[in-house]
């Protein structure tokens, strides 16, 4: 579908690109000619992805907890000392647990709220102070959620998630500027390794989903990944600030609170 030059001299990072999502994105980038460093927590996983995604491109890892702001300096000159710059940032790490909001702890507010909105700023801020604007260049694609109706049964990603689309909205005008692009992907129901960590009522109330798909099925990583690519290319050089939703059409059908519904039955 894309030339395989489309990123060739552009350096690339993608955080939580050791697996799922981030794997498919930094995978397509190396395909397409870009260099890639992918961060994670786990060193060893991390490891292991780079030799994998190595046979695609030039991969290089770095681990990095995106919850500490001295973890994201580190990344951000290890970078600069491998590579010497960097032109895409992928805001792909996060995590979440399915609760009800009122057996959700203090704790799991804060670990949901620091992972996927906190992160994401954070990340966003130092790769711009290192790089983009001494550049006047630089392109950010946010990994976001279908959070458009609300996302009963996980109120603290949809708060965050949604923090994300309006950080989206403002980085992408206060930095215009200084020739950076800031736009969001919000990933519906993918079929990707994230599945397999539910619990089997889970699994059969996504099964269920998956038939009530205007589309008749989940989303792919590809899906996903073909997404980025043309919002990190420039095939969309005039787009900046919106949240493309590759969900087919979730945010537009279906019962938000089917998974809600699900979680008030382990309660019972």
């Amino acid at each position: 579908m894309y030339q395989k030059d489309l990123f060739k001299n552009k350096h690339v990072l993608v955080t939580g690109g050791r697996s799922g999502i981030g794997y498919g994105i930094a995978k397509q980038y190396l395909q397409l000619g870009a260099s890639v460093t992918i961060a994670s927590r786990k060193k060893e996983p991390l490891a292991t992805a780079v030799v994998e995604l190595s046979e695609f491109g030039k991969c290089d890892g770095h681990p990095c907890d995106i919850r500490k702001v001295e973890d994201i300096e580190t990344l951000a000159n290890h970078i600069k000392s491998e590579h010497g710059k960097l032109d895409i940032l992928i805001n792909n790490a996060g995590g979440q647990f399915p609760a009800p909001a009122e057996l959700i702890s203090p704790n799991g507010w804060a670990a949901v709220i620091n992972n996927n909105l906190n992160g994401t700023f954070f990340v966003s801020q130092q790769m711009a102070k290192t790089f983009f604007i001494p550049q006047k260049n630089g392109t950010i694609v946010n990994i976001t959620a279908n959070v458009q109706r609300g996302f009963p049964g996980m109120a603290h990603t949809g708060a965050a998630r949604a923090g994300v689309e309006n950080l989206t909205k403002t980085l992408s005008q206060e930095w215009a500027e200084h020739n950076i692009r800031v736009n969001a992907i919000a990933p519906g129901t993918i079929a990707s390794s994230g599945l397999d960590t539910y619990p089997t009522p889970l699994k059969k109330f996504f099964t269920q989903a998956e038939e009530e798909n205007l589309m008749k099925r989940f989303g792919t990583v590809e899906d996903v990944a073909n997404s980025v690519m043309f919002l990190s290319s420039p095939l969309s050089s005039y787009v900046g600030g919106v949240t493309l939703y590759v969900d087919g059409m979730e945010h537009l059908s279906g019962d938000r609170m089917g998974l809600y519904k699900v979680l008030k039955g382990f309660m019972q």
